[in-house]
């Protein structure tokens, strides 16, 4: 049997794990592994060309930044290479396109639907409600919006988003993802017929000029030391008392500190020696799934996508969530640019929401020709599909109690569970937090720093990169 070990040792090469590599050479540490079950780095933020030529995300990414320690490891990776884009986002119902957020574009909304929806939030305006003990997403959707925005738009957007009800699920985690409710600003757009479209932390985002957001990833992996990178290499078991990993191959591998970025469900059922009862806990986890669907198209976008970056879909006719114009991110995410043009869609599925899978790509194609986004004689040269069994860590009842206990346990021993499904915390899962999360565990071991990212997600969330205090030591 085969036997190695390091200091520190770190499971998954995403964002988190990478993070981690990055300050553990950063600080001149020299013993530590990072193990990657893939041959690229990236994890759920990585990127593939396929057989067409044509570069897809593993999911609809883009990047923004409240840390200016990541933007400057970034900087650093990739120097001039990127496009920079003021965020054109979109919200499709009702046969018509609505800027977003809605709240504040409700002009644009059938008088109807415009009636009911500003009949609740006047309704809230005169008799505000109080937060509720336990407030389920649901509820909390109500008491910010009225009822005619939750029926409308916020309850069927986020079944279709999440695949799980808003009543199975907190809303601890909204902090600067929903655009709050300024009335003032709603009736007055309502009386000059204005859009608002600059809200929100994504109002800017940068992209990689090549290589889609994976390339961030794969370009930081060539910076780290390359004999400290095992990749093809997955965990099946460790245990906690010996601090020792075993490789699918047999092999081992011995650590003193363990930072894990793999999914916290599956991530303690391997876990031995310790008094977590892997089992019940693990099956108390949600996650929704991704389904991907790539679709590439000779010519160019037409008028009304030309300069768009993504689309939410509501309706249930249409059977993805979202869809990004994925060319105008970056001429080359196509395989011969100026010539064609790329759309990219996802559609979330759980066990509350199946997804039929094989007949998706097709039902996609329909369902954007019945809008008029691709035209009956388009050429479509090129169908792309992926299947993400993890896509997004749910917000689930009690799963604040349950990580707090989970945490106390692992560090006990000196492990450290960070990133989007190793925290499973939904509101720091963005790719600039899961970086963070690992830099934090990281200097909270060897320097004592807080992991504030971790532990006190309002703090970092605001809309302005954040000055870390970090030693360089």
């Amino acid at each position: 049997m085969k036997r190695s070990g390091a200091r520190f040792v770190i499971i998954g090469g995403g964002p988190t794990g990478l993070g981690a590599a990055w300050r553990l050479n950063e600080l001149g540490q020299e013993d530590w592994l990072l193990i990657e079950r893939h041959d690229k780095a990236g994890g759920l933020a990585g990127s593939v060309v396929d057989d067409q030529g044509f570069t897809w995300d593993l999911g609809g990414h883009v990047l923004f930044s409240h840390y200016t320690y990541f933007d400057e490891a970034l900087d650093s990776c990739l120097a001039d290479d990127w496009i920079h884009h003021q965020r054109e986002a979109w919200v499709y119902m009702r046969d018509r396109f609505i800027p977003y957020p809605l709240q504040n574009n409700l002009w644009r909304l059938p008088e109807d639907d415009l009636i009911v929806c500003l009949e609740g939030l006047l309704e809230l305006h005169n008799r505000p409600q109080l937060p509720l003990a336990d407030e389920t997403l649901a509820d909390w959707t109500l008491r910010n919006f009225g009822k005619g925005l939750s029926e409308i738009f916020f309850v069927p957007y986020n079944k279709k988003v999440w695949a799980y009800a808003p009543e199975k699920m907190t809303a601890t985690w909204i902090q600067d993802r929903v655009a709050m409710v300024d009335l003032q600003k709603i009736v007055r757009n309502i009386v000059y017929r204005k859009d608002d479209i600059g809200w929100g932390p994504n109002s800017t985002f940068r992209f990689p000029l090549r290589g889609g957001t994976g390339a961030i990833w794969e370009r930081m992996r060539a910076r780290l030391p390359q004999e400290r990178l095992q990749l093809r290499a997955e965990v099946v078991a460790i245990k906690t008392d010996s601090k020792e990993i075993t490789l699918s191959d047999g092999s081992c591998v011995s650590y003193e500190y363990l930072i894990n970025t793999t999914p916290l469900d599956k991530f303690i059922t391997m876990l031995e020696g310790m008094d977590i009862s892997n089992k019940n806990d693990a099956s108390k986890f949600l996650h929704s799934s991704t389904n991907l669907v790539g679709i590439g198209v000779e010519g160019t976008p037409p008028d009304e996508l030309k300069t768009k970056s993504w689309i939410y879909f509501v309706e249930d006719q249409m059977p993805f969530y979202r869809c990004t114009v994925f060319s105008n991110y970056s001429p080359f995410n196509v395989a011969e640019p100026n010539k064609q043009w790329s759309l990219l869609c996802e559609v979330s599925e759980s066990q509350d929401r199946p997804v039929n899978r094989e007949g998706l790509v097709e039902s996609t194609i329909d369902a954007l020709t019945q809008i008029g986004l691709l035209r009956r004689d388009t050429n479509i040269v090129d169908r792309w599909q992926r299947h993400l069994e993890y896509g997004y860590p749910t917000p689930f009842i009690g799963r604040d109690e349950l990580l707090n206990r989970i945490e106390t346990k692992l560090k006990a021993k000196q492990i450290f569970s960070r990133g989007r499904f190793g925290a499973w915390k939904y509101e720091v899962s963005n790719q600039d937090h899961s970086f963070m999360q690992g830099v934090e565990a990281v200097s909270h071991i060897i320097n004592g720093a807080p992991e504030t990212t971790y532990h006190q997600p309002t703090v970092v969330n605001t809309f302005k990169p954040q000055s870390e205090k970090l030693s360089r030591k």
